[in-house]
């Protein structure tokens, strides 16, 4: 069985190259991070001192003028300058990569799937979520520079697995930057609602849903657990499987959009999401055309490692 077809060689070179700047421009950025806000001299009763600044408007004094205080005032005025060149010199370069990534039909993932990755990062906070069910496919499908069939792949929404063993981390960078999980996502889209039913459950106005799982719970792990203090806010639900994905080794890798936007997706090793689709497909209460969904994705997968990943085999 051949459950997906070859990139042309002109879309697999174009996506070499937009993942060489798409890493570039990362890392670019989070140097840039390390800048943020600024240095300042202050005049406090007759003597000068160096302030930081931080982007929250947050002041640190870093001690009174003296020969330490002006180095240090002039190399962070010249790493801030030389990265902020080089950083608007990749945001060119990449702005002319989303473009060839649409001209040469790259990427297949939906828009506001790219976007979501794009948000959750923006905010600091992607690494608490790994991207679990269909969607994993387009990681897999893009390390290997292949398609996999329409019929695996269709799907209305994406399911994210929030990691409970870091719920202290990401609380704290929620509530520093007061923002809520329901916010992040109409940040994307703001017609996304909370379903008063399917509380793990966010629906755009198009049907498009993200649905927020967790491991059950266990070692300390709040329960229930709303995604911040807003009351509007998604409630993360127990799912079976959670633990398990939680164990897997991370399967990173750059996912393009339809329109030519790139984003980095997180989801788990191949092979153990062959082992849980395998497993979904046993429940007797699993819905009869999810179960063959869940077997037909198994078996592509189990195949592209077989073929394309034999490194990622066990």
């Amino acid at each position: 069985m051949i459950g997906y077809i070859e990139n042309s060689e002109s879309q697999n070179r174009q996506y070499i190259d937009a993942e060489t700047v798409f890493h570039e421009r990362r890392r670019v950025m989070q140097a840039a991070d390390q800048f943020r806000g600024g240095m300042i001299w202050r005049e406090v009763s007759g003597s000068r001192y160096l302030i930081r600044t931080s982007s929250r408007s947050a002041q640190t004094s870093l001690g009174p003028e003296s020969e330490k205080t002006t180095a240090i005032y002039r190399s962070f005025m010249a790493r801030k300058a030389e990265i902020a060149e080089r950083l608007a010199t990749i945001e060119t370069v990449f702005d002319e990569q989303r473009r060839l990534n649409r001209a040469l039909r790259v990427g297949r993932v939906p828009k506001i799937v790219v976007d979501v990755l794009n948000v959750l990062e923006k905010a600091g906070v992607q690494e608490n979520f790994t991207v679990v069910g269909t969607h994993a496919l387009y990681a897999y499908e893009s390390a290997c520079g292949v398609r996999f069939v329409p019929q695996a792949m269709a799907t209305r929404d994406i399911d994210l697995l929030f990691d409970t063993r870091k719920h202290l981390a990401f609380f704290s960078r929620m509530k520093e930057s007061e923002a809520s999980f329901i916010g992040l996502l109409q940040k994307v889209d703001k017609s996304f609602v909370r379903l008063e039913d399917q509380k793990e459950t966010a629906r755009n106005a198009q049907g498009f849903e993200v649905d927020v799982i967790r491991r059950m719970a266990k070692d300390g792990d709040p329960h229930p657990l709303r995604m911040s203090d807003d009351e509007e806010d998604i409630w993360a639900v127990q799912a079976s499987t959670g633990n398990r994905i939680l164990g897997s080794p991370r399967f990173e890798q750059m996912v393009v959009a339809t329109n030519g936007e790139m984003a980095s997706m997180v989801t788990m090793h191949p092979m153990d999401f062959v082992s849980v689709k395998r497993t979904l497909a046993t429940y007797a209460n699993r819905d009869p055309l999810k179960r063959s969904k869940d077997v037909l994705q198994a078996d592509l997968v189990e195949e592209l490692v077989r073929e394309r990943m034999p490194q990622h085999s066990t």
